[in-house]
């Protein structure tokens, strides 16, 4: 029997790897998305993979009512999870003095609020001795000078995965978190060359992560039973030139 996995976020980059990477290793996925135009090619994706082992569900989680849709659907499906990879996140490139109260709530939101609350909503559907995995940012370490919020809820997200190690320990689950560089997801491919090549250039690897490189590391986070609170970072060598 499979187990079974949610991934949020789950459509595009690093999370779609994830998902796919899990199906090609027998999980069963469930995949949370925002309004994803692609989303049902990338659906067909998985379902040349495991038609049988994946679903997709649209759960915005810049709304927090969304985490009630997840809850119902584990429930009307009779559906317990072994791990949870909590990948999604947002951005507000505001410069400082242009950032509204609204526009930094909305980052906390989703970066932050919308994991906490969901662990809490499906925390009787979490088997013991399964895990959770956070995808926190390079960002949360150096200062990010392009997105104050971002920053702050990626240095956030790490924080949570180390106090949330002891609220989980009862159940055996394991908390850890990937913090990821520059990876070439849809967002970091759109940037003109110029800056894509001055990235490159702070990097030993001298170019950027693809999102399939970074699977190694969650599947190591969900599997390895003796990682806990741990903030593994995959940054390809940055700032080290």
């Amino acid at each position: 029997m499979s187990k079974t996995a949610i991934v949020t976020g789950a459509t595009q980059g690093i999370g779609k790897a994830i998902a796919l990477r899990l199906l090609q290793e027998g999980w069963t996925v469930i995949v949370t998305y925002a309004y994803d135009p692609k989303a049902s090619e990338t659906y067909n994706e998985f379902c040349g993979i495991a038609p049988q082992r994946i679903f997709l569900l649209e759960a915005d989680a810049t709304d927090l009512t969304s985490i009630d849709l997840i809850d119902k659907f584990l429930e009307e499906k009779n559906i317990t999870i072994d791990a949870v990879v909590l990948n999604t996140g947002i951005t507000d490139r505001s410069n400082f003095g242009s950032i509204t109260p609204e526009n930094w709530n909305k980052v906390f939101n989703v970066n932050v609020h919308y994991p906490v609350f969901l662990l809490q909503k499906i925390f009787e559907r979490l088997n013991p001795n399964g895990s959770i995995t956070f995808t926190g940012s390079l960002m949360g370490i150096y200062p990010h000078s392009l997105s104050l919020a971002y920053g702050v809820t990626k240095a956030s997200v790490h924080a949570l995965v180390k106090n949330l190690v002891k609220f989980f320990a009862e159940k055996g689950i394991r908390v850890n978190g990937v913090a990821p560089g520059f990876v070439d997801t849809e967002w970091q491919k759109n940037k003109p060359d110029e800056i894509r090549n001055s990235i490159n250039s702070k990097l030993i690897a001298g170019r950027f992560c693809a999102p399939e490189e970074l699977t190694d590391i969650y599947m190591m986070l969900i599997n390895n039973n003796y990682m806990n609170g741990e903030i593994v970072v995959c940054d390809g060598g940055y700032n080290y030139k």
